[in-house]
């Protein structure tokens, strides 16, 4: 069995694009700026008629729009007339190392390759060695499959977490000057980014497997925990299943596999912030009335009590939960809303950044609550016991500095 099997990551083929401007073809994750639709507007007019990762992603704030299906006929076309025109150039069987240069001036490192989705489950309580971290919703799954399944190619926006305080992984990188692929600004202030082609991958995945038995020796088998993307990588990972029953070489099919990138846990400059809520159309007293008897929430000030605030037209109040459902703050708020939400028809969405919760408090028929962060020592030791988090608990970095989309990779046969 050779190295890369054991660890269930591996070279892949990347395509870089070629003699393009890159600080116009490289976006945000489709995920971003939900709420935001000025965002991705300005995000169109940056890119205006240029080669773009832009025209090949749907942004999610798209995707339930009355000409979404359009909208991926024109993606997957667009996918095609890249491929055809010889847009890329091919990085074949390789690494990358990415050192993405955040906004606080702090930088961030990360691996590039492919992940076996065979060894990767999003159901709670598995031992695979790449697992989910929250809990996956089912029905998000679906209309994201409409954008993957005629798809010729795949731009990554997973990002897997190891758990490396020896820093085995990384410092077994070697940049080297002439491996410098790309070095480029991203758009609208969200930092540098640089990678090199790793000619050493072989010693790299010979690190992976250290960890991976260093983890076997504390009871755990997993290697990878999901950090940003779980719903990406959970609809790769359905979409793989519904053709693998009619394939017949499951091997080496290219959408068995999916292109990620891997960051330690313990990087400096990796940092978790929460997730915070919006609940729009909406009885916002009510709401609230209801959550403090589901939780015996109050204003009250309570010692070793879980701690949120909730945000109305901008004005902020904490509360303090005397009687938590689940261990952390969020996932007493979850259990609440999920039941709430169901019941009395309103709609949420999670926002990055407390100044965005406060300024959409402004609505009329909406409450914010703004959640605690969570320590990231926890993340594996959690999810080794508890299975998953609730869902949306953290979030890695302030909404700029997430993954943008610049490799690619092809997902269908020839």
């Amino acid at each position: 069995m050779n190295i890369y099997k054991k660890i269930a990551f591996y070279p892949a083929d990347i395509l870089l694009p070629d003699n393009v401007d890159m600080e116009k073809w490289a976006v945000i994750a489709c995920d971003q700026f939900t709420s935001q639709p000025e965002y991705w507007e300005d995000v169109k007019n940056i890119v205006s008629d240029s080669k773009s990762a832009y025209n090949i992603v749907l942004p999610e704030i798209y995707l339930n729009s009355d000409d979404t299906e359009s909208k991926i006929d024109k993606i997957n076309s667009t996918m095609n007339m890249y491929i055809n025109e010889g847009l890329f150039k091919a990085y074949n069987n390789t690494f990358f190392y990415i050192e993405r240069k955040l906004s606080s001036g702090k930088i961030r490192r990360g691996i590039v390759g492919a992940i076996d989705l065979e060894q990767y489950e999003f159901e709670p309580g598995n031992s695979a060695a790449i697992r989910a971290t929250e809990g996956t919703v089912l029905e998000r799954i679906p209309p994201r499959i409409k954008v993957r399944e005629n798809a010729s190619l795949e731009l990554p926006h997973v990002i897997l977490l190891i758990d490396d305080e020896k820093d085995l992984v990384f410092s077994s990188v070697e940049k080297k000057d002439e491996n410098k692929i790309y070095d480029f600004d991203l758009m609208k202030n969200s930092g540098h980014i640089t990678a090199w082609n790793c000619d050493n991958c072989e010693d790299i995945a010979n690190k992976f497997y250290e960890l991976l038995n260093i983890n076997y020796s504390k009871n755990n088998s997993m290697l990878f925990a999901v950090g940003d993307g779980n719903h990406s990588l959970a609809t790769a990972k359905a979409y793989w299943n519904n053709i693998k029953k009619d394939l017949k070489d499951t091997e080496n099919h290219p959408a068995r596999f999916a292109l990620v990138e891997v960051e330690n846990v313990h990087d400096n400059a990796l940092e978790f912030e929460p997730i915070n809520r919006i609940i729009l159309n909406c009885d916002p007293q009510d709401l609230l009335e209801e959550f403090k008897q589901f939780c015996g929430a109050s204003e009250k000030l309570q010692k070793n009590c879980q701690e949120i605030s909730y945000v109305i037209n901008c004005k902020v109040n904490k509360l303090y939960i005397k009687n938590p459902a689940s261990n952390l703050a969020v996932g007493t708020l979850q259990m609440f809303l999920d039941n709430y939400i169901s019941k009395n028809k309103c709609e949420i969405d999670y926002i990055h950044g407390n100044d965005v919760v406060i300024e959409l408090s402004k609505k009329e028929n909406s409450i914010g609550f703004l959640l605690p962060s969570m320590e990231k020592s926890d993340l594996f030791k959690t999810i080794v016991k508890d299975g998953i988090l609730p869902r949306k608990t953290f979030s890695m970095g302030e909404a700029y500095d997430k993954r943008f989309y610049i490799e690619a990779r092809k997902i269908k046969t020839e």
